[in-house]
Parts: C-alpha cells; structure tokens; sequence
C-alpha cells in the first residue's frame, strides 16, 4: 500500500490524478500538465514534496562524514546556505543526488541537514551509516517529521511575503533562513526549487502543513495561485536541464559524466569514489549527458537508442518530453564523446522510425 503525505487528503479532495510515486500516494496533476506547467512559469505554483528525506548529521564527526559522502565542498558552508551535491559511490557513479543545509550549530558543533530523493530514503540511509562506521557521527532520519511544500513561480515570493516578517527578498539563491510563516514556528524557507523559475521551498512539521498550504492559497488568491503535480515538475526540471535520479543519473553514472563536474570537488580532500573520478578527469570522460530538440512533433522516450548519421548507435535516451514553454520535443540522454556539441544532428531510434534531432546546449529554457 502506497504511503501518504500529511496533504494526501486535500489533493483527493482538490480532484487530483493520483499515482504511486517512490511508494508514496501523489499528485499527478489537477487541472493538466501543460496549465499547471505554464502557470509556474508564469504565476505561482504549489507541489507538495513531503516525500522527500530529511536526515540530521551532528557531533564532533559531522563535517568529516558530510565531507566522505558527498561529492562538494561542505567546509565551504555557513549557517544559512545550501549545497547542491551527490553520494559518490566506490566505483564513481551516484548513489544519490542531494541537498546539504548548513543548519545552526548545537551543543556539540556542526549540524547539517541532507535532503535526498523519495525514492532512496532507505539505500541513501544504509549507505551513510555504513560510510559513519568508523567516524560516529550522530546520525537521525526526520523524513517523517517534516513536511515540504515547493512554491514556484515569478509570483512566489511576493505571495509568500504576506504570511511572515522575514524578508523574504533578502535570501540569497541557495540560502535559507527559520523563521514563523502562516503562523507556525521553526519553519525553514529556502530559496531553493527544482523548476527554474524562482521561488521558495519551506519545510515545517507534519503536522502544520494542511495549515500552511491553506494560507499560502489564501494568500495567492488574487494571483490565482494553484496547486502544480508531478508530471509538470518533471518537465520544468527537464526544460531546465536538471537531472532526474533514476533517468538521467543512477548507480552507473559518473558525476563526469552527467555534467555535474561543478559539483565534485576532488581537490577538498579524500571521499568516497574520488581516485576513480580522478582517474576518469585525467583521461577524459567516454560519454556525456546531452541534451537535444527533435526536429519533427515525437517525443524522444527513455531507453531509446541514439543514432549518428551513419546509424551506428552512440548513445541512449535518458528522458524526453513535449516542452510546453517551447512548443517542441526536447529530450536528454547520453552520448559518446565527441558528439555532444551543440549544432552536431543525430537520430532517435523509436524501433519503427528513426527521428531526427540536434545537440543544443542546456539549459533549455532560458527565462
């Protein structure tokens, strides 16, 4: 049986398309992917991301242990900024992709929170215990504690001025403060988003969400703020260029690889998986993650294979969709060094037909 959120309730009342995503009961969309896609591009939108993880590092090892499992910088973070990063594995690929939060300290030093996928809360769990085996880090899965609702969107900010005194201008792209919002305290708001097009994400406990989300509606009235699903989240990620853990990145993908090298700090020190991507930096990667626009109406699925000219397969589909921004298929996938570059034409082989498209360079939607 499919778990549920603390808003589960309200998305079944609101009419949405419910599907199982990462073992969690979710929104698919309400009112249309398209509608709810354009209306974060160009208004406000609410998702409800409380199946993501949450887990608390402290103690005299934290800094050390965030430092082994991710693949960025964390001695590089104050209280109040948040890191983009991965989990490494032993072979160079990725256990996870993930957020770092530098939080305020405790009695004891250093406290970081890691946000990590829905679908990886149990493997990312196993995986950082047994990285700590040896440093003792205080280690505490709070995934059931909080709740997280993304609000996206040009309109975001001014909306979600009305319901607290910070000053929500004041924070900084991939910073975050704790403050009272919508009447509740502790609430963390961070100026972080999977979409591209601006916003807030704010976490607060369980039990305060269907609150929030009613006040952050009540605030938006006037903006005509709605409620945003799943499947337009994943394509403002794509017309973005973000990778999905899954599709685009998974156990077999090197950070390399997949374009991520701003993230992978190899000079910060020893982690886990640094000699292998250090190794593959000197020799230069194989493959890269590339994005492409076809150049009829098809949309380029996941698995499919990638062509050259000559119909010798040089890569593979990683994730594909009509771009409702952009009114044309785009799609992302690996690809064998060399054809990466943006203006190179390729094929889609689709099985029945081969399609055909052109590398451009990521992001594709540029604001």
């Amino acid at each position: 049986m499919s778990k549920r959120t603390p808003m589960t309730a309200v998305h079944e009342k609101l009419g949405a398309r419910m599907v199982d995503f990462a073992g969690y009961l979710m929104p698919l969309t309400y009112e249309g992917i398209n509608e709810e896609h354009l209306n974060v591009r160009n208004n406000a939108g609410v998702f409800d991301c409380s199946h993501m993880g949450e887990f608390f590092v402290s103690g005299p090892g934290a800094l050390e242990l965030v430092q082994r499992v991710t693949s960025n910088d964390a001695s590089k973070l104050d209280v109040g900024r948040v890191q983009y990063s991965c989990f490494p594995n032993e072979r160079g690929g990725i256990v996870d992709d993930l957020l770092v939060y530098r939080m305020p300290d405790d009695a004891n030093g250093k406290v970081f929170m890691l946000v990590v996928n829905a679908s990886n809360i149990d493997k990312d769990w196993k995986w950082i215990e047994k990285q700590n085996s040896e440093i003792g880090a205080e280690l505490s899965n709070r995934s059931y504690d909080f709740g997280l609702l993304a609000v996206q969107g040009p309109n975001a900010t001014k909306i979600l001025q009305r319901l607290t005194n910070v000053d929500l201008s004041s924070i900084e792209y991939y910073h975050y403060t704790i403050g009272d919002f919508a009447g509740k305290q502790d609430v963390i708001l961070s100026a972080t988003g999977y979409t591209g097009a601006g916003g807030f994400e704010v976490y607060a406990k369980e039990k305060d969400m269907p609150a929030i989300w009613d006040a952050i509606f009540e605030a938006g009235e006037e903006e005509g703020i709605q409620p945003a699903g799943l499947g337009c989240r994943d394509t403002l990620r794509l017309e973005m260029g973000y990778c999905l853990y899954g599709n685009d990145i998974n156990d077999e993908t090197s950070p390399l690889e997949a374009g991520l090298g701003w993230i992978t700090k190899l000079k910060k020190g020893d982690f886990v998986g640094r000699e292998v991507l250090l190794k593959m930096k000197e020799e230069g990667v194989k493959r890269r993650l590339t994005g492409f626009k076809m150049e009829g109406r098809r949309v380029p699925r996941h698995g499919y294979a990638i062509l050259d000219e000559e119909g010798q397969n040089v890569g593979e589909v990683t994730s594909g969709t009509m771009s409702p921004s952009l009114e044309y298929p785009i799609g992302m996938g690996y690809v064998k060094t060399g054809f990466h570059k943006p203006g190179t034409k390729l094929k889609v082989d689709t099985g029945r037909k081969q399609l055909d498209m052109e590398v451009v360079a990521l992001p594709f939607y540029k604001s």
